[in-house]
């Protein structure tokens, strides 16, 4: 059964280790290399506010029913 998981982040978070290095954490889930940012999230940027989307594989993006 698939499962639908409703992301509103349009961009990573930023995590420092302990030397100070940054590591970002994917949070709008369209990054292949989870949990880390691959900028994949690039493509959710100019989404419509209240408007569902779906992420196909191959990267192309289709407006979802609520």
């Amino acid at each position: 059964m698939a499962r639908v998981i409703k992301k509103t982040e349009k961009g990573p978070m930023e995590i420092k280790g302990e030397t100070g290095k940054s590591h970002w954490i994917c949070m709008c889930g369209l990054s292949k290399n989870q949990p880390f940012c691959d900028g994949n999230h690039k493509k959710a940027l100019d989404e419509v506010e209240g408007k569902n989307y779906k992420y196909n594989e191959d990267g192309t993006r289709e407006e979802a029913e609520a």
